[in-house]
């Protein structure tokens, strides 16, 4: 059975310019899985990234909006509205998923500015299937 960290390196494999893909989970910003073709992608960069998506997916102030929409529509559920984002830097695409059935973990993937978006989108789709019975 394959891992979490090969997953993600089928993944970066899949896409033209991948440099990596991480699971994160969105409680703890921990790493559940990495892989990545870029030497300086250090364990401090790799955590710092992790926080980062952490924070606009559960961050203090999307939590706030969450909250105001919920006050809006009448209900005290915990709302999780964001599920995707892509962000585009100067050289960059990243492409972060929620996995639908382990509503705490993210699915990262970089990707140098010669990917096709849609292959980006297509290759973690695709993996979800079978990177969630691998995440706690």
């Amino acid at each position: 059975m394959a891992s979490i960290n090969d997953i993600c390196n089928q993944i970066v494999e899949k896409v033209d310019d991948g440099l990596g893909c991480a699971v994160v989970d969105l409680e703890s910003g921990l790493l559940l899985g990495v892989a990545h073709k870029v030497p300086y992608f250090t364990q401090s960069y790799l955590d710092a990234v992790a926080a980062a998506a952490v924070d606009m997916f559960r961050g203090r102030t999307v939590r706030a909006v969450e909250d105001m929409i919920g006050q809006q529509r009448g209900t005290n559920e915990s709302l999780r509205l964001v599920h995707e984002v892509q962000m585009t830097t100067e050289k960059t695409y990243h492409f972060m998923q929620i996995l639908p059935n382990k509503q705490n973990s993210l699915l990262v993937l970089i990707t140098g500015r010669r990917a096709n978006l849609g292959m980006g989108w297509s290759a973690i789709r695709q993996s979800v299937p079978q990177l969630e019975p691998l995440v706690p």
